[in-house]
């Protein structure tokens, strides 16, 4: 299918424009596209002593909501599930501090200029 491959073309040109954001304020990269039974996360992070998971959000408009605001309960709980395999596979991290960033990610004013709006501490873990 076309539109799929398109999609995650898309969807990996966003990622790895989120990725270089983050890294260019200071975050350092731990692992990309973990996956798991219940879901995946887009990248994880560290940033300082935190751990930080993160989804990542591209949107062409904006009318039915911007980046945060498609990342529903459901897709939330994916999220928190997928983080605390990871926590589990991964013991000795299990201490330290973590959150939960969204990286919007949409065209900008000019062309092959995006707009990226992080989100620290997007949601917490229920």
């Amino acid at each position: 299918m076309k539109t799929l491959r398109n999609r995650r073309k898309t969807g990996a040109r966003a990622e790895d424009l989120a990725l270089a954001y983050l890294r260019a304020r200071g975050l350092r990269l731990r692992t990309r596209n973990f996956s798991c039974r219940g879901g995946e996360i887009d990248l994880i992070m560290d940033h300082g002593d935190s751990l930080v998971f993160i989804e990542v959000r591209y949107r062409r408009r904006d009318d039915y909501g911007g980046g945060l605001e498609s990342v529903d309960a459901r897709k939330r709980g994916r999220i928190v599930r997928c983080a605390r395999f990871y926590l589990h596979s991964h013991e000795k991290l299990s201490g330290r501090p973590a959150r939960f960033d969204v990286v919007a990610v949409s065209p900008g004013q000019r062309p092959g200029e995006p707009r990226i709006h992080w989100i620290p501490n997007a949601f917490e873990a229920f």
